[in-house]
């Protein structure tokens, strides 16, 4: 997981995919974090996209490096812990103007039963679950 963290780190971008019943919708995101042994990211619960990870956590991810991309997939469970939430605003200080570990709209959620996809043109996809 470790290697899927530095990579999503080095993007700085990766581009997130929910469902909206039978509409896929995708966004940018840029929060990524390991705490406790797993790979968290942040939104907020006002947002859309938390509604619809809500309703269906299965989600990937994609982003794109150095002429290779990775692909994860799995499902998001939300963690309403303040340790959790204050990991995270601390990894990402210019976010403390939005959220605080304290507030009622704060969300970060980890990936569950995930599976991560390395892939370029050139060579053969490396697979990592976690």
């Amino acid at each position: 997981m470790q290697e899927v963290y530095d990579f999503l780190k080095k993007c700085g971008t990766y581009y997130l995919a929910t469902v909206e019943e039978d509409q896929p919708r995708v966004r940018p995101f840029g929060t990524v974090a390991m705490f406790e042994g797993k790979l968290y990211i942040q939104t907020g619960k006002k947002k859309e996209v938390s509604k619809q990870i809500q309703k269906n956590p299965k989600v990937e991810i994609c982003a794109f490096a150095d002429g290779q991309w990775i692909r994860v997939a799995g499902k998001l469970v939300r963690d309403d812990r303040y340790e959790a939430k204050k990991y995270m605003l601390d990894c990402y200080p210019s976010l403390q103007a939005m959220y605080s570990a304290e507030d009622e709209n704060t969300e970060v959620l980890y990936f569950e039963d995930a599976q991560a996809t390395f892939a370029s043109f050139g060579g053969e996809p490396k697979v990592v679950r976690f």
